[in-house]
């Protein structure tokens, strides 16, 4: 849907944004043998491997999943392993193209730069083929082209190696981060042409259905909203003997010392039941105790 839509194009944007300022900022290739591999390897991968635990983490799909206990739909289904195994495949799926979003951008975005790639691999690059340094040792070759992302500690005479082996290893990258581009692309496009020709349902019809779910899930969770808060009102009113917003208020009541060390502290979801919860500390209070004890009258509204 266009919500889908917009929420990846702006968490593109953020991620391409992020990459900017966390690369001005924070990399600073180490120019040293063996330390550059892994310093480039890691801006490269880590924060897309951040950017893809945090994309699950946000996706409300990922927690119905974990916390999905067995329905009456699962169990007619107990018996259809395939049918049960195609909807988790297809839901993994959907949580996952969502949560790739942001680490293919990163990926993407340094590859283009070219700067995390060509601190990694600017060892391993055969410099004979431009000419510099053939009579030193496998060793000190591979020191000196380690500096060649630093370019004030090249020595002079291989500056225009330097400056021919940076221009090929920044090629590579772009190329690459092109080619990423183009393979993610396709995937999504035929994903989705894949989906729509396995779909059951018209065009017209999936068009229904998915405005169907989005108005469902408002109205769901404006419903949340107004029967928790009637049902925190009533232990409120209890408790306190009225509740805020009310006019005229006649009068109030003033808890004990016992009740008030009965609502505080930590809270737990507690089960009372096989079939209901205690959800705080005042629920668990109102359902077990009785509203007496001191009332003060109010005589005129403050």
């Amino acid at each position: 849907g266009k919500e889908v839509v917009i929420a990846n194009a702006i968490i593109a944007i953020l991620t391409i944004g992020g990459q900017q300022l966390f690369s001005f900022f924070t990399f600073s290739c180490p120019c040293h043998v063996g330390q550059n591999l892994i310093y480039g390897l890691a801006f490269l991968g880590v924060p897309a491997l951040i950017l893809l635990v945090v994309g699950y983490a946000l996706n409300n799909q990922t927690w119905r999943l974990v916390m999905g206990k067995s329905s009456h739909f699962e169990r007619e289904m107990s018996s259809n392993w395939l049918l049960k195994c195609k909807l988790l495949c297809f839901v993994l799926c959907s949580i996952t193209g969502r949560a790739l979003v942001a680490p293919v951008t990163w990926l993407a975005v340094t590859l283009i730069n070219g700067s995390y790639y060509i601190c990694a691999v600017s060892e391993y690059v055969p410099v004979h083929y431009y000419g510099a340094a053939p009579n030193v040792t496998a060793a000190e070759r591979s020191r000196i082209l380690a500096t060649f992302p630093c370019g004030q500690l090249v020595p002079p005479e291989l500056a225009r190696a330097r400056d021919e082996v940076i221009l090929l290893l920044r090629y590579q990258s772009q190329v690459a981060g092109w080619l990423l581009i183009a393979v993610v692309v396709i995937t999504v496009f035929l994903s989705y042409c894949l989906a729509s020709c396995f779909s059951p349902l018209s065009f017209l019809h999936f068009r229904y259905w998915n405005s169907y779910v989005h108005n469902e899930q408002e109205l769901f969770d404006e419903a949340t909203e107004q029967h928790s808060r009637l049902y925190a009102m009533q232990n409120v009113r209890k408790f306190f003997g009225f509740v805020p917003g009310s006019e005229n208020v006649k009068e109030i009541r003033i808890p004990s010392l016992r009740e008030w060390q009965a609502i505080s502290g930590l809270a737990f979801l507690k089960r009372v039941d096989k079939e209901h919860y205690d959800y705080s500390l005042l629920h668990d209070w109102a359902l077990k105790e009785r509203a007496s004890g001191k009332y003060l009258r109010i005589d005129e509204d403050p």
